[in-house]
């Protein structure tokens, strides 16, 4: 009996401690979301190397950068890494499981890798965060529709070779 107002007074101050919810996502550190920007432009010029360069500096500085996981994903797709690309999706879609463009990305690299089911799951998922439809959801389905091309070119090689 004694201790309860003890265990009340407990639970009544851990009540009060502020805890980030599901809803509110930390800051991304502006350093950090600068080198992811960097890092986009250096995409865009085909500079793949130094943009994985500068995407890994990005993480060092904040590594809960949704933003960097995502643009280390397109790399990867760029290098055919697709199965670094599925988890650097993975790795995004953890810290924010609605981000678009890391569902599209990891939808893509499963395309690739001829995991057709994987990735209609990936654009399902899209649907149902934008249900009148986006620019990830058209994206993903257009290269669901063309299939994938690495298992393409292993089939051609392999009829070659017979």
């Amino acid at each position: 009996m004694r201790i309860s107002p003890l265990f009340l007074a407990l639970g009544v101050a851990a009540s009060t401690i502020a805890v980030p919810g599901i809803a509110q996502r930390p800051a991304v550190d502006p350093a950090s979301a600068a080198l992811v920007a960097k890092a986009e432009s250096q995409l865009e010029a085909g500079d793949l190397v130094a943009a994985d360069d500068t995407l890994e500096a990005a993480l060092v500085l904040d590594p809960k950068n949704v933003g960097a996981f995502v643009a280390m994903a397109k790399v990867a797709v760029k290098q055919q890494l697709y199965g670094q690309a599925i988890a650097f999706g993975r790795k995004a879609l953890t810290i924010d499981p609605s981000n678009r463009e890391a569902l599209a990305v990891q939808g893509e690299a499963m395309v690739q890798l001829g995991a057709l089911e994987r990735a209609r799951k990936n654009l399902a998922q899209l649907g149902r965060l934008c249900p009148d439809g986006c620019a990830e959801q058209a994206r993903l389905a257009a290269l669901i529709e063309r299939g994938p091309m690495l298992a393409a070119k292993t089939n051609e090689v392999e009829a070659k070779a017979n």
